[in-house]
């Protein structure tokens, strides 16, 4: 068989098998196996790969389908000529970060490129050659260096699939690995699929997202925090989005002076042109009076001098009118606990929609109690909420970092002690860093026992399964228990009590609440 014929062959096989991926008929099996077989045969071949140390684990493959296939071959095949035996040499070391292009004539070209590893680039090339990749053979860092190998090689259907696998199936193991993967991100191009996972949720959990407060946040790329800092739904304030900024820069130059009272003009003007691009994405005219006081006064010197006068105006007269470019304020939800995607979730339940709402939520939440606030005992949310319908208790565990909370239709009463019938309330345990999917409980049909209203013994109960009582911070009085009444339970097996009455309940079960909130939730008025 003639070189011409070789490649006019490979042409056609390499082509129809394009367009069997893309159409998905059945003879797509067949032409992945025969070309599988191709490159495990090494029939024809005219390129050679070695792969490892010393080229330890040679590949025989072929020029047109690399070059189909993949951008980073069609070049680097380009840059190359075929040697004595009209084979191109490829070498991939994974050593010092290092490729080594063999040339005719023992000529060698040293380039400076990513590792790929013998298990990976295997895989690689037999997707490449058959189009399939048996991701439920690996584990999960396993496929992760596939994405990596797969970026450098320009495979961008597999690049953007490993992505949305990795997000939809290892999101818990994105987690565990949130600082070196997210970092990595932002290293190399083409990962926004992972980006966007990982600013989703430092965006929506700040709270409990550890980044702002970690080391890692002072080595994060500056594009890594202006993408955050770009985000209509960060749920934080802005005068704390600002600290963090301030924090990060400081980061930058380790040689400022540790009090800013020894700042010189020229320490400001370092700070200033390290924040220049992030300064930009600061919401300045949502910042409290407090906030510019105590923290942008100090560093007036980083902002513009007609800025700094417009923030001052705002302040003062601010029905005036100014020149400085005013950032919509962000879409902050009124909690300390939830956020506004947590909202638009209990808003679903309430209509008994089967997929949550994503946006443009149909509920207004009004805040009526704030632990840390208003007090923590049960009977403060009797005396607040007492004729009040509608409400929703959330409370964030002690300890656990677990958002508990219940929905009432009914109204609460403080001068009434009994159970109440319901079949609309619902309890639930709202997703966070350490919950994928939040847990909805419904009241079965004809419950006689789905709210107790109990402000003389100063408890508040949704069928047992949620039991509120004392002071939620200073006693462990709460509790969740086996109940026949609501559809599941909410929390873990570990944590649920068999059916006993407090103060019977073993102590294990008890909890306290670090911060809990009630609000009255009401037909948004269009």
């Amino acid at each position: 068989m003639t070189t011409h014929s070789i490649t006019k062959y490979l042409i056609i096989f390499n082509y129809f098998l394009l367009i069997c991926i893309s159409t998905n008929v059945q003879f797509y099996d067949r032409l992945s196996n025969d070309l599988t077989q191709l490159l495990e045969s090494g029939v024809y071949y005219d390129v050679s790969i070695g792969v490892g140390k010393e080229s330890a684990n040679i590949f025989k493959v072929h020029s047109i389908i690399l070059r189909s296939r993949s951008p980073y071959f069609k070049k680097k095949l380009d840059e190359i000529t075929f040697n004595d035996d009209h084979v191109k040499g490829i070498k991939l070391p994974n050593d010092d970060h290092v490729k080594v292009i063999k040339l005719p004539d023992e000529h060698v070209k040293v380039l400076k490129l990513p590792n790929i590893s013998v298990k990976v680039f295997d895989v690689i090339i037999k997707y490449i050659y058959g189009g399939k990749i048996p991701l439920e053979e690996f584990e999960n860092s396993v496929i992760f260096e596939f994405l990596i190998a797969s970026n450098e090689l320009g495979l961008d259907e597999l690049v953007e699939h490993l992505q949305s696998h990795l997000v939809s199936k290892c999101a818990s193991w994105l987690r565990l690995k949130f600082a070196q993967i997210y970092r990595t991100s932002y290293q190399i191009k083409n990962l926004e699929i992972i980006q966007n996972f990982y600013n989703d949720i430092i965006a929506k959990y700040p709270n409990t997202n550890t980044i702002f407060e970690s080391e890692n946040f002072h080595s994060l790329p500056e594009d890594a925090l202006i993408s955050i800092l770009k985000r209509d739904d960060l749920q934080l304030e802005e005068g704390k989005i600002w600290e963090y900024v301030i924090q990060w820069g400081k980061a930058k130059n380790p040689n400022l002076p540790t009090s800013l009272d020894k700042w010189t003009s020229n320490d400001f003007l370092f700070l200033k042109e390290t924040l220049n691009q992030c300064l930009q994405h600061i919401r300045y005219f949502s910042i409290s009076r407090e906030d510019v006081i105590k923290k942008i006064y100090p560093y007036q010197q980083l902002l513009e001098h007609q800025l700094f006068l417009d923030i001052n105006t705002k302040l003062i007269t601010p029905s005036l009118p100014i020149s400085s470019l005013m950032l919509p304020p962000r879409k902050l939800i009124t909690s300390s606990i939830i956020t506004d995607e947590h909202a638009l979730e209990i808003s679903s339940w309430i209509d008994k929609k089967e997929t949550p709402y994503i946006e443009n939520n149909p509920y207004e939440f009004k805040l009526l109690v704030r632990g840390s606030r208003d007090g923590f005992d049960v009977k403060t949310i009797y005396d607040i909420c007492d004729k009040i319908s509608n409400t929703a208790i959330i409370l964030k565990v002690e300890g656990t970092g677990e958002i508990l909370g219940g929905f009432n239709p009914l109204e609460w009463d403080k001068n009434y002690n009994g159970w109440k019938n319901t079949d609309d309330s619902f309890i639930f345990s709202l997703k966070t860093a350490i919950l994928k999917n939040s847990i909805l409980s419904r009241a079965l049909k004809s419950n006689h026992y789905a709210i107790y209203n109990g402000p003389r013994n100063l408890y508040l109960d949704f069928g047992s399964a949620l039991c509120l009582g004392g002071n939620l911070k200073t006693q462990k009085f709460c509790y969740c228990k086996f109940c026949t009444g609501y559809s599941k339970s909410i929390r873990s097996n570990e944590f649920i009590s068999p059916s006993h009455f407090h103060p019977n309940i073993p102590d294990e079960f008890l909890f306290s609440v670090e911060e809990y909130e009630v609000f009255k939730i009401s037909p948004k008025i269009r």
